[in-house]
């Protein structure tokens, strides 16, 4: 896939965690404008990531970061949210895309513009690595900010994740407005 100049890769941040929005983002790369070290973002040190994604907005053709929020996810489903997060974010982006990829076997359901699915495609096709670090960035990035929000719950070192001192914070202080009502173990607590 390689070589079509407005090929956009769109990869999410965040499905898994018990709090916080779930992160899409789309790039088109520039063929004229190489990235050395574009690999999945859960590979990289949070340093790399952040340096990276600097490069990528800088030399990016197009990109755009999008989300939805935890009433959407908790409404939809996470895999629906998922695929909302991808379809607002490919819609923003100011270059149209003549194909998308998608990481996963799963893709939004898009009017004239053809959409793939690579498996692992975070580790396969640069273009879905580089939406997988900003992504990751950014949801990384909102997570330090609601844990100044909410300092006792520890986001900033789990950024929502159920860990054992996240699942510990809930005993503790209950839920946020941030956790996701239907995700266990949250939803088998009660707490809500």
């Amino acid at each position: 896939m390689t070589g079509i100049v407005n090929t956009a890769g769109v990869d999410e941040a965040g499905r898994g965690p018990l709090a916080g929005e779930v992160y899409a983002a789309a790039v088109i790369l520039n063929p004229n404008a190489p990235i050395n070290g574009l690999r999945d973002s859960k590979k990289l040190s949070a340093k790399r990531r952040t340096d990276l994604s600097v490069e990528i907005k800088e030399k990016a053709l197009a990109w755009a970061i999008s989300f939805a929020s935890v009433e959407e996810i908790d409404d939809l489903n996470i895999l629906n949210a998922t695929m909302l997060a991808m379809t607002r974010a490919i819609e923003a982006l100011n270059v149209f895309p003549e194909i998308v990829l998608v990481d996963g076997n799963k893709a939004p359901i898009l009017d004239k513009v053809n959409v793939r699915t690579i498996v692992k495609g975070d580790q396969k096709e640069p273009s879905i690595s580089a939406a997988s670090i900003i992504a990751k960035v950014a949801r990384d990035e909102r997570l330090i900010v609601l844990d100044e929000l909410y300092p006792d719950w520890g986001f900033r070192s789990h950024k929502g994740y159920g860990t054992k001192a996240h699942i510990e914070a809930i005993k503790n202080f209950g839920v946020t407005p941030l956790h996701r009502k239907t995700f266990e173990p949250i939803k088998s607590m009660k707490l809500t």
